[in-house]
């Protein structure tokens, strides 16, 4: 049965927004949040970019119901797994049943900066599912090792663990990172309504398990003012290829979003005020097998969206789940 839930955009907000959000989120009947977690926005426009952590020891706090989790994480290069299965825990601990922790190969954009070698996708995969064990293994408590081609740790214990340990989700673009995310991950993270992702993900050991998607939109009280607040902030909604994993820095987005017109934006996130689009998209997120849609809401009237959501959008998912 499909839940909605609300995308807390660290690319957008500062950190006390983010906090404020996610009330928001909670009071209009928002079941779960996913936080990004970013070292740099994608564009310079977005401006803002808080560390993850900080922000959802705030969440557990000022929320009582949402479920959270990081949409994703990468406990690759930037961020040694230990730390992240450190920092997930406590996270865990804070939030009793009301965390978990996704996780991706991650972006130039954000894992470059230690200055490490950005290495090839397949790679990137490796290393993933090496980080990915090396959590779980610290999750089990007591003093661990672990010798591998990419990590070492030695003699690390974790005093600070939740009574279960949290989910642990990955995320795939694509059929062969989705039987990895199958084979090694609690549940999917994805961004696109892809059919043979959901299908790759339950052959290979996911049937059952949850499946989450992202979907960007736009509302506004009409829809130029929706399409030319997508187009400013969220040009990379219209970027094709592996310019999303690729780039380094924000300022080369920024080079990459004079090519991308409002036009090419606005078929890619529905905006504007017509409920309908808005349940188009989610549905077509339900039709590929997806049971968790994250809806990501460009630009600064987050409010006024939750409002149209919670008169327009909710209730008739809701019905629908109850008639299912």
């Amino acid at each position: 049965m499909l839940k909605l839930g609300y995308k807390l955009s660290s690319e957008e907000f500062a950190p006390n927004d983010l906090v404020r959000n996610a009330v928001l989120a909670e009071e209009h009947g928002f079941e779960f949040a996913l936080i990004s977690d970013h070292f740099h926005p994608w564009t310079d426009a977005q401006g803002q970019s808080p560390l993850v952590w900080s922000v959802i020891g705030a969440l557990a706090h000022a929320t009582s119901r949402l479920v959270v989790g990081t949409g994703v994480t990468c406990p690759t290069m930037r961020v040694h797994p230990t730390l992240v299965a450190q920092a997930a825990a406590t996270s865990a601990a804070m939030m009793e049943a009301r965390f978990f922790l996704g996780v991706g190969t991650g972006e130039n954009l954000n894992e470059h900066i230690v200055g490490a070698h950005w290495p090839s996708i397949e790679v990137r995969q490796e290393m993933l599912e090496e980080a990915v064990a090396v959590i779980r293994q610290l999750w089990k408590g007591g003093y661990q090792d672990h010798h591998g081609r990419y990590y070492t740790v030695e003699n690390a214990r974790l005093y600070t663990l939740p009574s279960t340990p949290p989910g642990l989700l990955v995320a795939a673009g694509g059929p062969k990172s989705a039987k990895l995310a199958g084979r090694i991950g609690d549940g999917l993270v994805a961004t696109s309504a892809k059919r043979e992702v959901v299908e790759s993900f339950a052959s290979a050991g996911g049937e059952g398990k949850p499946r989450y998607a992202e979907v960007t939109v736009c509302w506004a009280k009409d829809e130029k003012t929706a399409r030319r607040t997508a187009h400013q902030q969220w040009p990379i909604a219209a970027m094709q290829g592996p310019l999303v994993t690729e780039l380094a820095i924000p300022a080369y987005f920024e080079g990459a979003a004079k090519m991308v017109t409002e036009d090419a934006v606005a078929k890619e996130v529905p905006c504007g005020p017509d409920p309908e689009r808005h349940l188009t998209a989610i549905q077509e997120y339900a039709d590929a097998g997806f049971d968790h849609v994250c809806i990501h809401q460009v630009g600064s009237d987050q409010e006024g969206f939750m409002r149209f959501y919670a008169r327009e959008i909710l209730p008739k998912i809701r019905n629908a789940r109850k008639a299912a």
